[in-house]
């Protein structure tokens, strides 16, 4: 019987019962960095909405290092985005003291309206 094409190039067969199956496996992935919300908001989405994205980063050993930038970029901005709100709108030390109720309703806010831009410019966009 002649070699298949996968044995012509270095694939190997693992016989079970009747049957011979591929040895297949997906490459090793090194980073080691921490996934965080962001990352896993982007997996999520990936899964949902764009699964062919989605599986061509995991079948190719990039979908963790996708994930850690992503989880770094939008960890950045949500950050950036928090403390130059707080400055334009006078959220400060003085008001926490002062009233720390209306102090928290205003962070609330600017919280929820930084997520709102991280999902839509960071979590959400196209490759």
């Amino acid at each position: 019987m002649t070699d298949t094409l996968f044995e012509q190039l270095g694939g190997t067969y693992t016989h079970i019962g009747d049957y011979a199956l591929p040895d297949l496996s997906l490459p090793a992935e090194k980073d080691d960095r921490l996934i965080g919300i962001w990352g896993q908001r982007r997996l999520r989405y990936l899964k949902q909405y764009h699964k062919v994205i989605y599986y061509n980063l995991l079948t190719s050993g990039k979908l963790d290092s996708h994930l850690a930038d992503i989880e770094e970029q939008a960890q950045q901005l949500f950050l950036r985005l928090v403390k130059e709100l707080a400055g334009k709108e006078g959220v400060t030390e003085q008001l926490k003291s002062a009233d720390q109720m209306a102090w928290v309703r205003k962070m609330n806010n600017i919280r929820n309206r930084a997520t709102e831009i991280v999902n839509n410019e960071v979590i959400y966009r196209q490759l």
